[in-house]
């Protein structure tokens, strides 16, 4: 499947969309022209529950694992999830700041939410990524520089180059060369 941005509602065609709370518009006049790659788990090393979606629409019940004790208050979003079966999942709109970058900064500009797209992958730093991820990742990676054209494929980042000593994701076993070889040959 390729991806499809809709331009009224900067949403992907064909995928489930909700409305994560934790978002906000960009500042007016803000180009987007970053990409950000994280990943997540929750429970940490668990796949495939719903409790990735309950965090992002602030529906967490936080008594279900002792480790969500630890975030009660956590308010985070991100434009995109793909899960490890390669399902992608929208809950915040293009043309919105998601809140998925924290304290960051690239190129000497902080504030990443502002001007970047973050995609989830689910995940963590000690487990390889399933080939699937990387195929929907780089079909969105795609979709979104044809949409973004600023961003470019030296601006496409993990969340560990934009918040160094306080991120390591998308971790050491994300294959960056896999990514950058595949992505120069569709972007």
């Amino acid at each position: 499947m390729n991806f499809n941005i809709d331009p009224q509602t900067g949403r992907l065609k064909g995928v489930q969309n909700f409305q994560s709370p934790f978002c906000k518009p960009r500042p007016k006049n803000t180009a987007v022209d970053l990409l950000v790659i994280h990943n997540i788990s929750l429970p940490p090393g668990e796949f495939g529950g719903e409790d990735i979606h309950h965090l992002f629409m602030g529906t967490l019940d936080i008594n279900v694992h002792p480790f969500y004790q630890t975030i009660p208050e956590l308010g985070v979003s991100a434009h995109l999830l793909i899960r490890r079966t390669g399902e992608v999942v929208q809950y915040v709109s293009f043309y919105d700041m998601a809140w998925h970058a924290g304290v960051s900064q690239f190129q000497g500009r902080s504030k990443c939410n502002e001007f970047s797209v973050g995609i989830e992958l689910e995940g963590t730093d000690e487990l390889p990524y399933e080939p699937v991820q990387y195929d929907q990742l780089i079909k969105l990676a795609d979709c979104l520089s044809h949409f973004f054209p600023l961003i470019t494929v030296d601006r496409m980042v993990g969340h560990c180059d934009i918040a160094p000593g306080r991120k390591t994701d998308p971790g050491k076993l994300f294959d960056w060369i896999l990514f950058r070889t595949r992505i120069k040959n569709v972007v």
